[in-house]
């Protein structure tokens, strides 16, 4: 474990070492140098600024992460005992996946407004299908004898689900949400580019028009930050759901050594 932080470390550094270089050779008004992004990052935070964007972003992508991951989660169960919705189910997604997200942005902005509720829209649309085609995978992975026999030993549907099929499928369920967290902020952020005078996004973009690619990196790297704590989060929350699996394995090596 403390191998993979040092390894973490050095990347870190030479990622920065290169940035600083990138940044010496094409200028920095091209591309803004680590010191000065820092610096503006420093300021923002000393006048409030960076948390008042920082914050809009984080709740539309948070909102949008809830509306879109339940939903999605709760149908690839309910299709676990109904083959032929699921059928029809799996074929509607197909077409609504693979619809660019971006598209759907006017739409929202139609029904919602340019308020939050349309980047809200956003990033659910986007993280049900990441959700639900993970979940329902999840789903046809369990062995349907295992099921069959916990009905013979008469356990009704509630009980299959909760000692069967959600043990199996949880592991499945983390992992899309792990990899829809990118999703929910990238999600909020184009919405925010598009129509906002707040967010992330928003003060990305003033950088841009601005030409101070110093306020575009710091938002940027803003981004990345919270992208990282919230995967972070997501994370230690699966690992104390599936202590289970890790005695498990434990367990097997034991036996195998023995």
């Amino acid at each position: 474990m403390k191998k993979v932080w040092v390894d973490r470390a050095l990347l870190l550094i030479a990622l920065i070492v290169v940035w600083e270089g990138v940044s010496r050779i094409a200028g920095t008004y091209w591309v803004s140098s680590p010191w000065l992004v820092t610096t503006k990052i420093w300021v923002l935070l000393g006048n409030g600024d960076l948390w008042f964007h920082a914050r809009f972003t984080i709740a539309e992508a948070v909102s949008g992460f809830v509306l879109g991951a339940v939903p999605g989660c709760l149908v690839a169960m309910l299709l676990r005992t109904r083959p032929l919705l699921e059928s029809a189910v799996e074929g509607i997604a197909a077409v609504g996946y693979a619809v660019p997200k971006t598209a759907l942005v006017p739409l929202f902005i139609l029904w919602f407004g340019v308020g939050p509720a349309a980047k809200v829209a956003l990033v659910a649309s986007a993280i049900f299908f990441i959700v639900f085609y993970s979940t329902l995978r999840g789903v046809k992975s369990i062995d349907p004898r295992l099921v069959q026999s916990t009905r013979v030993m008469g356990a009704n549907e509630w009980q299959v689900l909760r000692r069967v099929v959600w043990p199996a499928v949880v592991p499945y369920v983390f992992g899309g949400l792990r990899v829809a967290v990118p999703y929910a902020i990238a999600g909020a952020i184009v919405g925010e580019i598009i129509s906002s005078n707040r967010g992330l996004g928003y003060l990305a973009q003033y950088g841009a028009m601005d030409f101070d690619t110093t306020l575009v990196f710091a938002s940027l790297l803003t981004v990345m930050v919270i992208v990282l704590s919230i995967s972070g989060a997501v994370a230690l929350v699966q690992r104390r759901l599936l202590r289970w699996q890790s005695v498990g394995r434990q367990s097997a090596i034991s036996v195998v050594g023995a």
